[in-house]
């Protein structure tokens, strides 16, 4: 009995020991885990603050650093009509990410307001200039706002040349249908990029991140005339671009096809149906994409199941997540519209930060791995 006993104990024992062999691991965190807080000097200008998980009033961009993030994303306006988005303040909220540890995504709209799929205005400044000038303005306008990011030795690590370029930039000259004239100016933002530094990554962004048919078109022709870039970039909503499964099988494409590392440059869910600004939220399901509810803990699932498919893209191409505009909570004159002081933000219930300003879990799968 005593030698049966001791040969079941050893089987329990052994069992005990081996258990964390078969343990699942953290996995390893993406190398890029950043946040667009294009936002945030609005906001805190017109009094908006953020809280820590203990309520305590702190700086955003050390709260999301603390929560495992290591980027932040930024857009650059030409010469918007609130005066936010513009270099001055770019570089301002740049001193404090990289004082705080954080690595810095610019994201050049070309534009006095926001570019995307269904519009790429000129700014007005540049509306009657000759396509050799625009190129020229392009190239100076790049460079002069990266120069400035260098000079003050906060140097971007990450820069977009253009905003969701489906349709290309700068309309007409840069329009889908003229891909030479959109080389050429493309072109010129690379080359601006380079010349204030040469380690800085250039990444092509475009939106509907499940449309496999799309990245095909646009990096084939991309291809085909010359377009110089670094990193692929999407976004992707799953309430207005596909399934995850499509998704999924678009960066797998994309990565044995091109074999260039990829951002998600833009995605964000809803953690409420509620409003706060008495701006109409643009997400008002209660669960905008089937399983996810929009609650804290949908949000969440949303966030981590978006990692999983960045981490599994093939040859280690996926860089990693940008959360879109985590710190755009409802802040009265913090409005979509830069020409709208009235305006409202329809986002606040898909930012990073909840209802009384403290950090929501999803901010902390940026942190798993860590």
């Amino acid at each position: 009995m005593k030698r049966l006993f001791a040969a079941l104990t050893g089987v329990v024992v052994g069992l005990t020991l081996a258990a964390p062999a078969h343990a699942h691991p953290r996995p390893d965190p993406l190398s890029i885990r950043g946040a667009d807080v294009s936002s945030l000097a609005k906001s805190e200008a017109y009094g908006g603050v953020y809280r820590d998980r203990d309520g305590r009033r702190g700086d955003a961009l050390r709260i999301l650093e603390k929560a495992g993030l290591n980027y932040i994303r930024l857009k650059v306006w030409v010469n918007p009509a609130d005066g936010y988005n513009d270099k001055a303040h770019v570089l301002a909220v740049a001193r404090r990410a990289k004082a705080a540890g954080l690595k810095l995504l610019v994201d050049f709209h070309y534009s006095d307001s926001w570019a995307d799929p269904g519009k790429q205005n000129k700014p007005a400044a540049w509306a009657a200039l000759p396509y050799e000038q625009l190129k020229r303005a392009v190239y100076d306008h790049t460079r002069d706002v990266l120069n400035g990011l260098r000079r003050q030795g906060t140097t971007a690590d990450m820069v977009q040349i253009g905003n969701e370029l489906n349709g290309g930039l700068l309309w007409p000259d840069g329009r889908y249908d003229n891909w030479p004239s959109m080389a050429g100016l493309l072109n010129a933002g690379y080359d601006a990029v380079k010349s204030v530094s040469a380690r800085t990554r250039v990444v092509l962004h475009l939106a509907n991140g499940g449309d496999n048919g799309l990245y095909r078109w646009w990096f084939d022709n991309a291809a085909a005339n010359g377009i110089r870039y670094d990193v692929i970039g999407l976004s992707y909503y799953p309430y207005w671009h596909g399934t995850f499964e499509a998704f999924q099988a678009n960066l797998n494409d994309l990565a044995v096809r091109y074999g260039k590392p990829m951002i998600l440059a833009e995605t964000a869910y809803p953690f409420t149906t509620q409003d706060k600004d008495g701006w109409e939220n643009i997400i008002l399901a209660a669960e905008p994409y089937p399983g996810y509810p929009a609650t804290p803990e949908g949000q969440t699932a949303f966030l981590r199941k978006v990692t999983e498919i960045m981490r599994a893209v093939p040859n280690n191409l996926g860089l990693g997540v940008f959360y879109w505009e985590a710190t755009w909570t409802g802040v009265p004159g913090n409005g979509w519209d830069p020409a709208d002081p009235a305006s409202g933000n329809g986002w606040e219930n898909q930012a990073l930060f909840d209802f009384t300003n403290r950090p929501l879990p999803a901010m902390r799968e940026f942190g798993q791995g860590r």
